[in-house]
């Protein structure tokens, strides 16, 4: 019999990889029974696939990509039981994947993947010691490494790498009312055991990391002013400033979205506007501050995506031209905030570089903690440093 955790676990890798599935959203339609171990089989199979595949191609003698969907999802899920979840007896590992196979259609299969969870049993533990420092033995790609590396250096890359494998910290934003948790180094940033869903849907706390909460802070914006929220949904940040708020979505979807959330948190200083920012009304000008919160890679929040790994991708001509988009509706002597939840100089301080905007470095004074090691007029959060998302910040002059 397959528990219920594991074949939720198993349907998650299975579409993650043979549909392009978001892990986040193919777990919510999962029925899952223990939802906190199916969540933690899926993720951690799916965040260090490069890794288990590895093992598999090397213990399994067949290369993983010439097997049989459901045989190679079976084998990942078992393989990452064996290698990085304690309490698991190998045979239970091996009984799990075969049943998998076998409820899959494919009874012919079940031998040879018996006899790889074998091998994998006796042998993973000492493969994955054996592997020398680097994105195979994280689980990354190559080209995320080999950025981290350019733009931090060896040692700051896999430190990165080790951070990024880890959970992440659980942090809310209060609103309002009493939260039971341990105050941070943010203001209104509350470290939590876990999100108290009815305070949720209540719109009490917002889950938001700190740096997260950060780039909102920094807008620092005042009652009295216009601000325009250029990437707004789901609205974490757009709900955070005080003053007159345009908050811009161009997808459909997700304006709805935006506009639930600000609703639900209460913030009626918020106008959600469903719009391209690249092409706004023209009535949309002369704001005193903006925020672009723009598109990325996402390398600064993989602990809290394990799919986005493998399918994040550089935007920098996209944050370049939503940059230029939003310097063309601020007030000259106005600022625009911008940030991205990235740790990659091409996206972060080349395009800042390429705007021709200058910097406005009361930005570090207030949040010195957080400075950007090469760049000092710009913040750059840093998993393995400081514990949070990985956020560039930057606020500059119109």
């Amino acid at each position: 019999m397959i528990a219920p955790a594991r074949r939720a676990a198993y349907e998650v890798v299975r579409r993650v990889f043979e549909e392009d599935a978001y892990a986040d959203r193919a777990l919510a339609t999962a029925a899952a029974g223990d939802r906190a171990l199916a969540q933690r089989i899926a993720y951690g199979t799916v965040q260090g696939v490069r890794t288990l595949d590895h093992a598999i191609d090397t213990l399994g003698r067949r290369p993983v990509r010439k097997l049989d969907p459901p045989v190679r999802t079976a084998l990942r899920l078992g393989a990452y039981q064996l290698a990085y979840l304690e309490g698991v007896p190998a045979h239970a590992a091996a009984n799990e994947s075969v049943e998998l196979v076998r409820a899959a259609g494919l009874e012919r299969a079940v031998a040879f993947t018996n006899a790889v969870m074998r091998r994998l049993a006796e042998g993973i533990g000492p493969l994955l010691d054996s592997l020398p420092e680097g994105p195979l033995r994280h689980s990354y790609p190559d080209w995320v490494a080999e950025v981290w590396e350019r733009d931090l250096g060896r040692e700051e890359a896999l430190a990165l790498m080790r951070a990024q494998n880890e959970p992440p910290e659980t942090v809310v934003r209060v609103l309002r009312g009493e939260v039971d948790g341990e105050p941070t180094d943010v203001p209104g940033a509350l470290r939590v055991a876990r999100v108290d869903e009815r305070a949720l849907a209540e719109g009490r706390v917002w889950p938001q990391s700190r740096a997260s909460q950060v780039a909102g802070l920094a807008v620092g914006s005042r009652e009295g002013e216009r601000v325009l929220d250029l990437c707004a949904a789901p609205g974490g940040k757009a709900t955070m400033l005080p003053g007159e708020v345009v908050a811009v979505e161009i997808h459909e979807g997700r304006a709805r979205e935006l506009e639930e959330n600000v609703r639900r948190l209460g913030a009626t200083n918020v106008r959600v506007v469903h719009a391209d920012a690249l092409d706004l009304p023209a009535e949309l000008t002369g704001f005193d501050r903006a925020l672009v919160d723009a598109p990325c890679s996402g390398l600064g929040v993989l602990a809290q995506r394990p799919d986005l790994r493998w399918r994040a991708r550089p935007l920098p001509e996209l944050q370049l031209a939503l940059l230029r988009a939003a310097a063309e509706r601020v007030r000259p002597g106005g600022t625009i905030l911008y940030a991205v939840c990235t740790i990659n100089a091409d996206e972060n301080e080349a395009v800042v570089d390429a705007s021709s905007l200058e910097a406005d470095m009361s930005l570090v004074e207030e949040w010195p903690a957080f400075r950007h090691p090469r760049r000092p007029e710009f913040l750059l959060t840093l998993p393995h440093r400081d514990h949070t998302s990985g956020f560039f910040v930057a606020r500059l002059r119109v």
